[in-house]
């Protein structure tokens, strides 16, 4: 694509503008470090075009705090108060996601994965945020938490134009067949090769 622009134009009948505000499906997976990253530097963009910014997290504990959690809540809070940028939410599994108000930190992850989805899903239909994320969400998918071919079939049959992006290794052959954009992470090269641990302002 030199130049951002494509190497043929499809025949659908689609204008130029049409395509440009369809709704896309990225995937980021693969062994190397980077797919949340990537992730959520793509929500940054969507925060200052002023999209509505909804991350779920499907695996970290809600008692990890990670670095780009606290910046978007930050984003959020200064859409809310100064009308800047898009508004934001941030939900994570670990002891129960935000909206379901459970109690006790003694959780059953599949079934937690399985409300999740089922949050997202409804989310999706009501046309709730104009960009997802769902972060580390292909392994509920690996692990039979959440059918994958429920999850392509939602996110085919989505309204509008909202934009969806999922995270985590070994992203299902289905999930990658409906994507409009798959991108692999390979690990060349990591500090924990060499025995570093991770390390403050780059892991969290």
């Amino acid at each position: 694509m030199p130049q951002g622009r494509p190497v043929a134009v499809p025949a659908d009948g689609l204008t130029t503008r049409a395509r440009r505000n369809a709704p896309l499906l990225a995937v980021h997976t693969g062994p190397g470090k980077g797919k949340s990253t990537a992730a959520f530097g793509m929500a940054l963009r969507a925060w200052n075009q002023r999209f509505d910014v909804g991350v779920f997290q499907f695996v970290k504990s809600a008692k990890w705090k990670v670095g780009e959690e606290s910046a978007f809540r930050e984003l959020g809070r200064l859409h809310d108060e100064h009308g800047v940028g898009g508004a934001v939410e941030w939900h994570k599994m670990g002891s129960g996601w935000s909206w379901s108000r459970k109690q006790g930190d003694e959780v059953d992850h599949a079934a937690a994965a399985a409300d999740g989805w089922a949050e997202i899903a409804r989310r999706l239909t009501d046309e709730r945020h104009d960009f997802y994320v769902l972060d580390e969400f292909t392994y509920p998918l690996k692990w039979g938490w959440v059918d994958v071919h429920e999850v392509v079939d939602v996110l085919a049959s989505r309204p509008g134009t909202q934009h969806v992006v999922i995270t985590g290794r070994d992203a299902p052959a289905a999930l990658l067949d409906a994507a409009d954009l798959v991108t692999e992470m390979t690990k060349v090269k990591h500090p924990m090769d060499a025995g570093r641990k991770g390390q403050r302002g780059i892991e969290w």
